[in-house]
């Protein structure tokens, strides 16, 4: 191309950018829409399905799977008494419940159907799927203790492991799935780091200058954690190799999730502001932040369409010391994508 012909092309290119604004902001998270699913129950933590299209959202006694594309509901598993949160193990073709008031529900990904629900322990709370191990990992917050069961046991007769015990009120965990896992001890202002096979903790890390850490997230390649604390609050961000301190990020209040995609991290809180962080030149620093709407402190992204769900619900005036009570029947999902 012609010297003449490039500089007119960049010339161009450098009015239609100043003339359309939105051209720099392509990559930017919008509230997209926000789907009214209704129904009875609080909520808690939302774990989404890229492959299926489907959303699993527990809601005290039962659990909602949601169509991720019509928000229509697809099937309603009850029978719970207080849950929190459900691992997939898409190649057992299993789902796994966890219920606060001790167990553990496993149901069919086809069917939805309940194969079986093993005893475990009080308050059983944030639960993942360690691949690397084939372990179901679950924390429980009273008992101070993390849970493991074996995915592929026979639903009818399956026991949880001897419980490794933490020394603190554990909340969320991320598995690096090479052995080690990471526990959030939300009284302690640390994490537990847990050897899977030793079935032991290796150490305790402080989150400082955050404090009551709840939220967590992993990235397996680059060897770090994102730990979302409520007070101070902050954004933490920590080496898995040694507890270095990486960063640490201003957030809103009520955070209790965060989440990785690969480039960026997010952290939900239930004030409605969606933190976006990313590394330039070697630091983290908040790009963004998405009002989404006050409840929205759990979160799930579905990475391969770029697509994050958050939980929430319209709420009645709050009474001195307590928590906003749900309005009954709006329950919804707030969708936010790329714009």
């Amino acid at each position: 191309m012609p010297i003449q012909d490039l500089l007119c092309w960049l010339l161009i290119l450098t009015a239609s950018l100043t003339l359309n604004p939105h051209a720099f902001a392509q990559n930017e998270w919008v509230v997209k829409e926000k789907v009214r699913i209704g129904g009875e129950g609080g909520f808690d933590y939302i774990t989404a399905d890229a492959i299926n299209h489907r959303l699993y959202v527990p809601r005290s006694t039962h659990t909602m799977v949601i169509d991720a594309d019509s928000g229509k509901l697809v099937a309603d598993i009850t029978g719970q008494r207080h849950n929190h949160g459900v691992a997939l193990v898409p190649e057992l073709g299993r789902g796994f419940i966890s219920d606060g008031a001790g167990s553990i529900v496993v149901f069919d990904l086809k069917t939805n159907a309940i194969l079986g629900t093993v005893p475990a322990k009080d308050d059983t709370d944030g639960i993942i799927y360690d691949k690397g191990t084939g372990l179901v990992l679950a924390a429980s917050g009273d008992e101070g203790v993390l849970i493991t069961l074996k995915a592929d046991s026979d639903p009818k007769v399956m026991t949880i492991d001897p419980p490794i015990v933490l020394g603190g009120k554990a909340e969320y965990l991320a598995s690096d799935e090479s052995g080690k896992v990471y526990v959030n001890l939300e009284d302690k202002n640390q994490v537990a780091v847990v050897d899977l096979k030793e079935r032991k903790v290796l150490a305790h890390w402080l989150v400082a200058p955050g404090g009551s850490p709840v939220g967590m997230s992993i990235d397996t390649m680059k060897h770090r954690i994102f730990v979302g604390c409520r007070n101070p609050q902050k954004l933490i961000v920590m080496s898995t190799d040694d507890g270095k301190l990486i960063a640490n990020l201003p957030i809103g209040a009520g955070v209790d999730a965060t989440r990785w995609d690969g480039h960026q991290v997010f952290a939900s809180t239930r004030e409605g502001q969606l933190s976006i962080a990313e590394e330039k030149d070697g630091k983290f620093e908040i790009v963004q932040t998405v009002t989404t709407g006050i409840g929205t402190k759990t979160m799930d992204i579905d990475t391969l369409n770029h697509k994050i769900y958050l939980p929430t619900a319209e709420f009645e005036d709050a009474k001195a010391g307590a928590r906003p009570a749900i309005k009954p029947g709006t329950f919804m999902i707030v969708v936010v994508g790329r714009r």
